[in-house]
C-alpha cells in the first residue's frame, strides 16, 4: 500500500431484509454471494481490518472462512452508520481511527476508490469524507435516482440533493438536453469515510428537515453543522445492486471483464 495512505478499517453494512431484493446479501453473482465480494474488494484495498456488520445468522455463515471479522448487530438499525456505530462500540476503534463504510451492494468497488476515500479523511479535519465523479449526461444530471453535490473551493460539500445541481441558468434556459462545458456537475459515490469517535456521535444526532424530505442520511451530517470533505473517484464505481435487474447487468459486466 502507498506510503500516503493511512491505516484504516472498512466496515460494511449488510442488512438480509430489503424490499427490492430479498436476502440481497446473499445473492450470487457468478456463483459468489454479493457479500463475499465486497468483503473481498475491502480486503484487496489493504485495509488493516474488515468487519462485515451484519443482522442474520445466514449472512455470518456465507462469510466463513472468508478472512473477514463479522459483527452480529440489532436488526431495528435505522441506516448503515447506525449499524457501524454499533460495531465501533463492540471493538472499541479508537477516536481517531479510520473507517470506511464500504456498502454491502457494492461488489465491484475499485480498490483505489477504497483508499481515496480513507486518504482524504486523513487529509482533512471534516469528520466525514466521501467520493464524486464528474456528470457528463444530461440524462443522469436530471435523474432524481442520481445524487448531486456541489462543493467549495476547498473540496467540502456544501449540499448533496436529487435535483439538478447546480443550476445552469442561462444554458438550461435554451437547452436541457445537452451539458454546458465548464461546469462542475458532480454525481455522488455513496462509500464514506468517519473517524470512529464520530460513528458515535452520528448515531445520536436527530434525523433533520433536509434529510428527511431528500431522503439522504449524509444532510444529516451537513445540518448538524459537520463538514463532509469530497475528492474524486481516482477510478469508476460500477453502479451498485438494487434490483434483480441490476444483478443480471453485474453477471454481465463481470463477464465482459474476463
Amino acid at each position: 500500500m502507498s506510503a500516503h495512505v493511512p491505516p484504516f478499517i472498512v466496515a460494511i453494512p449488510a442488512r438480509y431484509g430489503s424490499t427490492r431484493l430479498p436476502a440481497k446479501p446473499l445473492r450470487e453473482i457468478a456463483g459468489v454471494p454479493m457479500v463475499v465480494r465486497v468483503a473481498q474488494r475491502a480486503l484487496q484495498a489493504g485495509a488493516i481490518q474488515v468487519v462485515v456488520a451484519v443482522d442474520d445468522q445466514r449472512i455470518a455463515d456465507a462469510l466463513a472462512g472468508s478472512g473477514v471479522d463479522v459483527c452480529m448487530t440489532r436488526s431495528d438499525h435505522a441506516s448503515g452508520s447506525d449499524r457501524l456505530a454499533e460495531c465501533a462500540a463492540h471493538y472499541g476503534w479508537a477516536d481517531d481511527a479510520i473507517v470506511v463504510n464500504l456498502q454491502g451492494d457494492e461488489p465491484f468497488a475499485p480498490a483505489a476508490g477504497i483508499r481515496e476515500v480513507a486518504r482524504a479523511l486523513a487529509e482533512d479535519d471534516a469528520p466525514v469524507a466521501t467520493l464524486a465523479t464528474p456528470i457528463t449526461d444530461a440524462h443522469e444530471l436530471f435523474d432524481p435516482n442520481v445524487v448531486k453535490l456541489v462543493r467549495s473551493a476547498m473540496g467540502r460539500a456544501l449540499y448533496f440533493s436529487r435535483a439538478p445541481l447546480p443550476w445552469a441558468r442561462d444554458a438550461f434556459a435554451a437547452n436541457r438536453d445537452v451539458l454546458p462545458a465548464d461546469v462542475p456537475f458532480l454525481r455522488h459515490i455513496g462509500i464514506y469515510a468517519y473517524r470512529a469517535g464520530f460513528l458515535n456521535r452520528y448515531a445520536s444526532l436527530s434525523r433533520t428537515p433536509l434529510e428527511q424530505v431528500e431522503s439522504l442520511e449524509q444532510l444529516r451530517v451537513m445540518e448538524h453543522g459537520h463538514a463532509i470533505a469530497v475528492r474524486l473517484t481516482p477510478e469508476p464505481f460500477p453502479p451498485g445492486i438494487d434490483t434483480a435487474t441490476d444483478l443480471e447487468r453485474a453477471e454481465q459486466w463481470l463477464r465482459s471483464q474476463a
